[in-house]
């Protein structure tokens, strides 16, 4: 694939529109993906694209949508970091950080969840017995929570605290993760290991898929999707023509974000934008990959939602 390209190669086509919340709730084209480059290359600064950085979502939804190839969610990342309003200072704090490997033998897997997995034991449980209970889990306090919230506010991260990170991630097989963001991250920083979101992991799994319905309306994780969309699309395209169910897919098969688990997202209200999702559609049952898309869901219909993992 070609290198990504930077804000000075947008022609002002609009396509990133299509697939923007922000866009689709304000209409207001100076918090779009379009309007930061057009700006950009006339001159404009991060302190003058503040409210627009402030308002995205960081869904992703806009970078497969876009011809010229231009790297949006970097170009959000690169004038966050340029704004005070992003930097703060981050407590090194290594509790609960996997363990360093002390001799050649690794755990095969190795799940990395965020904060709302942390806040659902249960649910956490019911994952980990998918997997056969045969994985580590990564409850960092320092590393994959807090190295997420600085990707997306380009907030450089610090070699030391990197590596001892990625330190026990390099001796595994493969590491599912349940942030999106980061998943797209550790692709990059660990090239020998098989990196996957929480998502495709699940429902890769014969005993999930086999409890899928074809009346089910399956909701995709956006970020992990667009992130990696060239290949993902594929494998949700084989499992909606597989079980025959219908997904959070538009028309240029990018998966509409509910924006439920997005930071700095003020400019979106969830709640709308997720009875858009649903216009039209009456499914007999909502499954969900991202766990704060429950509490969304559930707050707009009576149809049962739940998450991939709890299917059984």
């Amino acid at each position: 694939m070609n290198a990504k390209r930077n804000y000075s190669a947008c022609s002002g086509c609009s396509l990133c529109l299509l697939s923007c919340p922000v866009w689709r709730s304000t209409h207001d084209i100076r918090l779009t993906p379009h309007g930061r480059a057009k700006a950009m290359q006339h001159g404009a600064s991060a302190n003058d694209l503040r409210e627009s950085v402030e308002s995205c979502t960081l869904c992703g939804a806009c970078e497969p949508a876009c011809p010229e190839n231009i790297d949006l969610l970097g170009m959000v990342s690169g004038l966050r970091a340029s704004s005070p309003l992003f930097k703060r200072r981050v407590e090194v704090g290594m509790d609960g950080v996997l363990p360093a490997p002390t001799d050649e033998i690794s755990t095969p897997t190795i799940l990395l969840i965020d904060h709302a997995l942390a806040e659902n034991p249960a649910l956490l449980e019911s994952i980990i017995q998918h997997f056969g209970g045969s994985l580590a889990i990564g409850v960092a306090r320092d590393s994959g929570f807090d190295i997420s919230h600085d990707l997306c506010d380009g907030i450089a991260i610090d070699e030391e605290r990197l590596a001892n990170f990625l330190s026990p991630l390099k001796t595994t097989l493969r590491v599912i993760v349940a942030d999106g963001h980061l998943q797209h991250a550790l692709k990059t920083w660990l090239p020998g290991v098989t990196v996957v979101s929480l998502g495709e992991a699940l429902s890769t799994l014969p005993q999930v898929r086999q409890q899928l319905r074809d009346s089910d309306f399956y909701v995709i994780e956006s970020v992990a999707f667009h992130r990696d969309h060239a290949r993902l699309i594929s494998h949700y395209d084989n499992l909606r023509l597989t079980i025959g169910c219908t997904m959070n897919l538009d028309l240029q098969r990018m998966a509409i974000p509910t924006t439920a688990s997005a930071r700095h997202s003020g400019k979106v209200n969830v709640d709308d934008q997720v009875r858009w999702i649903l216009e039209g559609r009456q499914p007999s049952r909502i499954v969900v990959e991202d766990v704060a898309d429950i509490a969304a869901f559930g707050r707009v219909t009576d149809t049962p939602v739940v998450h991939l993992a709890n299917l059984i």
